[in-house]
């Protein structure tokens, strides 16, 4: 089959992969164009572009699809079967969408219609659901509104990250899609109801409010862990938090409850067990602790 992927970050690795190793004729991938990253602010390719590369496939990086001729024109004259779509960046315009024989299909991060958009691993921890997973769409001129051909669930429990989500979801994205396209199923259209959103999100998302219960923010952290990451100010250290679990305690919001970082929140507190510091690797708390004090009273600020 004549398939061309279109995928940027690590989570669309796995099916990439997946697709060349069941045989199929990967004849070009998309992904968006090499950009300066990390301290240094090199030019670095993406997890795909890499990928696709070491496989000696064509890869192709358009800043923009919507308004540009050439690149919809260069799409159409590939005479694909199928595009697979994972977490790619771009808006595919409709001539795009309808461009390849069988259409273009999507690996996307989450039961549908339950959280659709950029971040959807990290809004189901974030909102406290027990389950996500992936969904395998057909896809349209909508937001993750097309009809649904396969889905996978994983359940979420009290300590899984994003982290996890991701690694596991990529795994049952990759599987799924090439069931897609060996047995394709009788796509399902999407219910109305059930409907959320989950927006992009900015690393100003992951500064601490310790106003907020221990709950949530045990969910923010574990929703945020890689990235964006959640951090607080600590005498006027930039502190990221990696990993903390909900304690009892009281005691006004952000101040430390003893020397072991535990710090009081709006309603019961979180145990700090895993931080980072500006220009320092990460490392448990008990550690960071060894070499700054912090005592017991002692206020942290968002």
């Amino acid at each position: 089959m004549r398939v061309a992927f279109m995928g940027s970050p690590d989570f669309a690795v796995p099916a990439l992969r997946a697709l060349v190793d069941a045989g199929h004729q990967v004849v070009a991938v998309y992904c968006q164009p090499a950009r300066p990253a990390g301290r240094g602010q090199a030019v670095r390719k993406c997890p795909v572009q890499v990928a696709a590369e070491a496989m000696g496939l064509l890869v192709r990086t358009p800043v923009r699809l919507r308004r540009d001729a050439t690149a919809q024109a260069e799409f159409a004259a590939l005479g694909l079967d199928i595009a697979v779509v994972a977490a790619y960046g771009l808006i595919l315009p409709e001539a795009m969408l309808a461009a390849p024989k069988r259409g273009c299909l999507n690996i996307h991060a989450s039961l549908l219609p339950r959280w659709r958009g950029a971040a959807p691993i990290q809004a189901a921890l974030q909102a406290g659901d027990t389950e996500t997973g992936v969904t395998i769409m057909q896809m349209d001129a909508g937001l993750d509104t097309g009809a649904m051909l396969l889905d996978g669930a994983v359940p979420i429990g009290p300590t899984t990250t994003a982290a996890d989500l991701h690694d596991a979801l990529a795994d049952i994205g990759a599987r799924l899609v090439l069931q897609a396209l060996d047995h394709p199923p009788a796509a399902v259209a999407q219910p109305t109801d059930g409907a959320t959103y989950a927006a992009k999100l900015t690393r100003d998302e992951g500064r601490i409010d310790w106003g907020q219960d221990a709950a949530t923010l045990d969910r923010k952290i574990r929703a945020l862990n890689p990235w964006p990451g959640t951090f607080t100010s600590l005498d006027g250290l930039v502190l990221k938090i990696l990993a903390a679990t909900p304690v009892a305690g009281t005691g006004a919001p952000g101040i430390t409850l003893d020397a072991e970082l535990t710090v009081a929140c709006g309603a019961g507190a979180l145990r700090v067990t895993r931080v980072q510091a500006p220009g320092r690797a990460a490392m448990p708390a008990d550690a960071f602790l060894r070499g700054r004090a912090v005592a017991a009273g002692t206020v942290l600020g968002g």
